[in-house]
């Protein structure tokens, strides 16, 4: 049979059609086809496509447990906190089998401390020296060399990203967090890069006063990184347009504002940068969106953001506890954890020692089973991460 031509390709630029065809398409191509033409990089990108695209074919992850980090170890002083013998370094609350065997294959043991983890991948190590970064799947342990700049008190970022021929590039940054709050509108931060295998050293400008949130690990989305601020600010910095600037913008205001106790970043499944902050009562859910007439280069002038935060959930803790009588905690200590990969209708929170699953849409909950020593884990003083690794394609 003879194909039309003349209709064939005028079928292909028409987003709606287009829009059907690629939801046909298996994950392990549908990132190959972005450099086809203009218009399927538009369409594959588009946040409508990413939700519908996401609920035919499902989440590419799936749960191993929860990684805890105790910050009284963090960056320990000589006179500081010390890590009892019979607590590991990197803990982790294993969900399933496979987070079992991660648990008992003995190379937690020689990773240090979980600092974050990305796409499977896990970074690690003894602050300010010492790094490790580990691939789940290859089972490979890459020991970073020793970073130039010394940073008493820090933060840091994971990016990750895969490449078509599947082989894994990374970056790693250290951005340096001041001890005594000084009228300060730069930053030094230390990157590392798997392609030269070496240390750079930058200084990025604000065009106003900033400090970043000592201890604390960067949500990278599309590339971009952000970092809790100090004074109720969020850091932006976008390693794509250079070594120069970062951004600073305010965290939305809503009824938690002034009593929230936990506040997580995550990444929502119409890629947007999704924030969460909670207390005892409840919980807020608010989405960072453009603003028409927005782009990238808003980040390299750092003056005016074009950029707005969109409150997209909001949920009494009461609604949830009438489903689970049976949780006897939930009325002393409830905090949220963490966001789902690309999912922004399911959060993980905490009860006591519980750790839910809480999905936003329906307001049910579910109580996640983890093995581990979580009745003894200090929650006031550590962080609770989950662990992801992606599915092995087909």
């Amino acid at each position: 049979m003879k194909r039309n031509n003349s209709v064939y390709p005028a079928a292909l630029n028409c987003d709606d059609i287009l829009h059907e065809i690629l939801l046909r398409i298996p994950p392990p191509t549908i990132s190959k086809l972005i450099i086809v033409s203009k218009i399927w990089l538009r369409v594959i990108c588009s946040p409508s496509f990413r939700q519908c695209y996401v609920r035919q074919w499902g989440q590419s992850f799936r749960l191993l447990g929860f990684f805890v980090c105790n910050f009284l170890y963090l960056g320990r002083p000589r006179d500081g906190y010390r890590r009892p013998r019979w607590e590991p370094a990197l803990p982790i609350l294993s969900t399933c089998k496979d987070g079992d065997d991660l648990k008992l294959s003995g190379i937690l043991k020689h990773l240090g401390y979980f600092v974050d983890s990305s796409k499977g991948i896990i970074l690690s190590g003894f602050h300010p020296k010492a790094y490790y970064v580990y691939n789940t799947v290859t089972k490979q342990k890459y020991e970073l060399p020793e970073p130039q700049q010394f940073y008493k008190v820090l933060c840091m970022a994971l990016i990750v990203e895969e490449y078509l021929d599947s082989d894994i590039c990374y970056k790693v940054i250290r951005a340096r967090c001041e001890c005594k709050l000084k009228e300060r509108n730069t930053v030094s931060i230390e990157t590392y890069s798997s392609k030269s295998r070496q240390w750079k050293q930058s200084t990025l400008m604000c065009s106003t006063t900033l400090a970043l949130c000592p201890r604390t690990a960067a949500m990278v989305v599309g590339g971009v990184v952000h970092w809790f601020a100090m004074w109720g600010k969020l850091a932006i910095y976008d390693p794509r347009l250079g070594d120069r600037y970062i951004a600073l913008i305010k965290l939305p205001t809503g009824v938690l504002t002034h009593e929230h106790e936990e506040s997580v970043l995550g990444e929502s499944s119409d890629g947007l940068l999704q924030y969460g902050q909670s207390n005892n009562l409840g919980l807020e859910i608010w989405i960072l969106e453009k603003e028409a007439g927005a782009n990238s280069s808003i980040y390299c002038n750092c003056t005016h953001l074009k950029y707005k935060w969109i409150l997209r959930w909001r949920l009494n803790f009461k609604v949830l506890w009438k489903q689970m009588p049976s949780l006897s905690t939930h009325s002393k200590e409830t905090q949220i954890l963490s966001f789902l990969p690309q999912n922004s209708t399911s959060i993980f929170i905490r009860s006591g020692w519980n750790i839910l699953l809480c999905d936003l849409e329906t307001k049910t909950v579910e109580i996640v089973n983890y093995q581990g020593r979580g009745g003894t884990i200090s929650w006031e003083s550590s962080k609770v991460v989950p662990y992801f690794l992606k599915k092995k394609k087909k």
